[in-house]
């Protein structure tokens, strides 16, 4: 759907937008909650330090996403190592061949084996749910109808990957982000615990803070000219997220972490016909984890030194030691 438009990318958008919107996210709910929970016991049980990444933010949107999309919790970690070999492939820690990727013929193998490992597990899950439909979002792709005629299998397992890689690295990263963000500013985090009510703020400001997605590359669809700057019909940009969401035009303060954004504006989520289909399962899990965080931990501080992935597409903490007291 990335890269889709006008009918095309409507027709495949609708096969899974009902299952993202508002009104049947919020029926997650309690589910979330009880993920969110369990997830903060295990936190608190690590004696007063973790890595927030690979002990907690990693594997609960992790959970949440699969849950939705009907992969079995022991398929987790494989998907897991799947997506950060996607999207970390320049980065030594996590890709297969990371010191040659700048080779663009090495890269496109590289993404190729990746994805092909994807598709070999996925593959499965479209043979499976159409066999046995089940009522989770796997069964709702396998077998959607598009022009009347069945998803081939490619589109079907790049669906796949698009829900399960998308659906939880980014909520992962902007997770990770707003704990960094407190660890260094103990005064946030104890207003943020007197005022609960502050979490949604919290939470978009750290979607603004990391903006997981830096990039995407567009054709310009006709001649148009911004700030003085002439682009022509078919022109291939490049839109930096990463860069508007630290606008000074847009943000008072654009480099400082701040819940008192009257209006945060910012487009992490993209805009237009590619909003992000996930925005409002993104939101509700990361409110829902601090919902059950923050009111059991007294304090919080980096002990460590923390690491971001080293990658252009998708991006955020994949290192942050803490040590926190338990409220």
């Amino acid at each position: 759907m990335v890269n889709m438009d006008g009918a095309e990318h409507r027709a495949y958008r609708s096969l899974v937008q009902s299952w993202f919107m508002p009104g049947n996210v919020k029926k997650l709910t309690d589910d979330i909650r009880e993920i969110a929970r369990a997830h903060v016991d295990r936190m608190m049980g690590l004696s007063g330090e973790c890595d927030f990444v690979a002990d907690v933010a990693l594997h609960y949107p992790l959970h949440v996403i699969m849950s939705i999309l009907g992969v079995p919790e022991e398929d987790e970690q494989r998907m897991l190592m799947l997506t950060q070999q996607l999207f970390g492939a320049r980065d030594p820690e996590l890709s297969r061949k990371a010191d040659a990727m700048a080779d663009p013929d090495t890269a496109i193998k590289v993404f190729g084996a990746v994805v092909a490992d994807f598709h070999a597990y996925f593959s499965n899950i479209t043979a499976s749910r159409r066999a046995e439909p089940r009522d989770d979002l796997a069964t709702i792709i396998a077998n959607a109808m598009i022009d009347g005629k069945p998803i081939d299998e490619r589109a079907a397992n790049d669906f796949y990957i698009l829900v399960a890689t998308a659906g939880h690295d980014t909520t992962s990263a902007s997770t990770a982000g707003a704990i960094w963000a407190l660890a260094e500013r103990p005064a946030l985090l104890a207003e943020v615990k007197a005022n609960p009510d502050l979490i949604p703020a919290l939470v978009d400001e750290a979607i603004r803070w990391v903006t997981p997605v830096k990039h995407f590359m567009r054709a310009v669809a006709r001649d148009h000219e911004v700030n003085g700057h002439h682009y022509k019909a078919g022109d291939w940009v490049m839109l930096s997220y990463m860069s508007a969401n630290r606008d000074e035009a847009v943000f008072d303060d654009p480099f400082e972490f701040r819940l008192d954004r009257p209006a945060n504006k910012q487009i992490a989520f993209g805009y237009g016909p590619h909003l992000c289909v996930g925005q409002h399962l993104a939101r509700l899990e990361m409110k829902t984890l601090f919902e059950e965080l923050l009111p059991r931990i007294e304090s919080l501080e980096i002990a460590g030194e923390p690491a971001w992935t080293q990658a252009t597409l998708v991006s955020g903490p994949k290192r942050l030691p803490i040590r926190f007291t338990q409220s």
